[in-house]
């Protein structure tokens, strides 16, 4: 009888166990992020009443007798099954589709699936919750190089950029009906190193060295500034169709613009491709030039699938800072559970494989997602049923135990 009740005593202590991770499960049903766990039982030592015996030639084997001595806990573990992604439409809120975990904090790392991430007073990315730095890569001259080791990521925001003008496209018509040695000067106005604009003219000149007072489909031009200061000349030359067949001088050779005190002399490359010379009024003008004015940073961008880091300027100018890293296990189920929704790496979880998303096995990164709990609350109901059933039985095997001893004591009378 004593043996029943210790048995049952187990498993009492089992199911209060069980409760315990159900509990903690449904009080986390809507923590994001957050990794449900599950119980294992597994039968104690069972007690040896006969050992049996192997078969003779005239007598079959019998088999062994054993009592069971109760039920132990085999093991918690976190399941890592996929959380639902729910939208935010806040874009420093990540979500990991697929393996992989956030890495927090330089020393002591955290590993977590929560990615609801802010810059703090000094730049720092930083989980919103517990203001752990979030660990990737920072841009060194605009290149982010994924095999160096993870750090903090700081990111400047009080800064300016401009972009030089680089190419200068041209368009519109050069009349036909333009007397030999007639002109048409057109305005160009392009951006310095420092986001200053500077202007310049190009001079057409109908006609051509060898035939200088008769009409023909070669024009010479010239770029002029005032103060003088830009040079650069060449000539284009049209077909029977109006249409550019190359600029035999000067083609792909940049021109020179002097820029404001402090700059870059401007070497653009004026492209004369798009030019015509048909019988209509002079259009010639510049269409586009990719040069843009100093601007200030106005919004923090994560790029989906990859997490790299970006800062979008007043002037549509991007800048790629940074890149968020990632990490996966050989076995999730070893690493050990946290504060603040993480994990810390465990003795059989194997070392953190740390690289940019989308590769090595790693998941995608969610913009503007944040990963759900993935507690299945069906199935956790039905767990604490199953617990308090469990718990309700053996509490009965103690009570009918207890019963049977109640009479064993009665025979004295």
């Amino acid at each position: 009888m004593i043996r029943s009740m210790f048995t049952a005593i187990s498993s009492l202590n089992l199911q209060q166990k069980y409760l315990d991770v159900v509990s903690n499960n449904l009080a986390n049903a809507n923590t994001m992020g957050f990794k449900a766990s599950r119980v294992l039982s597994q039968d104690q030592f069972s007690q040896m009443m006969s050992p049996g015996s192997a078969p003779t030639a005239t007598q079959g084997g019998v088999n062994p007798t054993q009592i069971g001595l109760g039920v132990n806990l085999g093991y918690i573990s976190a399941n890592f099954t996929q959380g639902v992604l729910q939208s935010t439409g806040r874009n420093m809120d990540l979500g990991v589709q697929g393996d992989g975990f956030f890495i927090y904090g330089n020393q002591n790392r955290r590993y977590s699936r929560e990615g609801s991430m802010s810059l703090d007073m000094e730049g720092n990315l930083v989980n919103s919750a517990s203001g752990l730095r979030t660990q990737g890569w920072m841009a060194a001259s605009g290149v982010i190089d994924t095999d160096l080791p993870v750090d903090d990521i700081n990111i400047v925001t009080d800064k300016t950029l401009a972009q030089a003008t680089a190419n200068v496209i041209l368009g519109g018509n050069l009349s036909s009906t333009t007397a030999a040695a007639g002109t048409n000067v057109i305005s160009m106005g392009v951006y310095d190193s420092l986001g200053a604009l500077q202007t310049a003219s190009i001079t057409f000149t109908r006609g051509s060295s060898a035939a200088p007072v008769l009409p023909t489909n070669t024009w010479n031009w010239a770029v002029t500034s005032s103060p003088t200061g830009a040079s650069g000349a060449g000539t284009v030359t049209f077909d029977a169709g109006g249409q550019v067949t190359g600029s035999t001088v000067g083609a792909g050779t940049p021109v020179t613009i002097l820029g404001s005190a402090g700059s870059a002399v401007l070497k653009p490359i004026i492209d004369f491709t798009k030019l015509t010379q048909l019988a209509s009024a002079n259009s010639a003008t510049v269409t586009s030039q990719d040069g843009l004015p100093a601007g200030n940073v106005t919004d923090v961008y994560i790029s989906p699938n990859d997490g790299i880091i970006s800062l979008m300027y007043s002037n549509g100018m991007s800048e790629q800072v940074g890149q968020v890293a990632l990490a996966r296990f050989n076995n999730p189920s070893g690493l050990m559970k946290g504060e603040d929704t993480s994990f810390l790496a465990g003795l059989n979880s194997g070392d953190a494989q740390i690289g940019a998303a989308s590769t090595g096995g790693r998941g995608s990164i969610a913009a503007s997602y944040l990963e759900a709990s993935n507690v299945d609350m069906a199935q956790e109901f039905t767990n604490m049923i199953l617990a308090q059933r469990g718990f309700q039985a053996s509490s009965r095997v103690i009570t009918t135990s207890d019963e049977i001893l109640q009479e064993l004591v009665n025979l004295k009378r």
